[in-house]
């Protein structure tokens, strides 16, 4: 058998607004700093293998650019 206490008959007491208030602050905090977090660790992820894609990749040998023809001008008839 258990005892009664007061806690399993009435309600609890108010909360204080400052209680309340720090209370969210700290679960919002906790929250934003989880997904800073996991941001953090993708992005690392995600440059790793970008770094490992470039270095495996074969360079490539820079095309010299395409010579632009141009036409001459036809000599004038006086």
């Amino acid at each position: 058998m258990t005892t009664a206490t007061k806690d399993k008959f009435f309600k609890p007491g108010r909360v204080d607004a400052r209680d309340k208030a720090a209370t969210t602050d700290h679960a919002a905090r906790a929250i934003i700093a989880a997904e800073s977090t996991a941001r953090d660790k993708k992005t690392e992820k995600l440059k790793a293998a970008r770094m490992l894609r470039e270095a495996e990749a074969a360079p490539e040998v820079a095309a010299k650019p395409a010579k632009r023809v141009t036409k001459k001008a036809a000599p004038k008839a006086d």
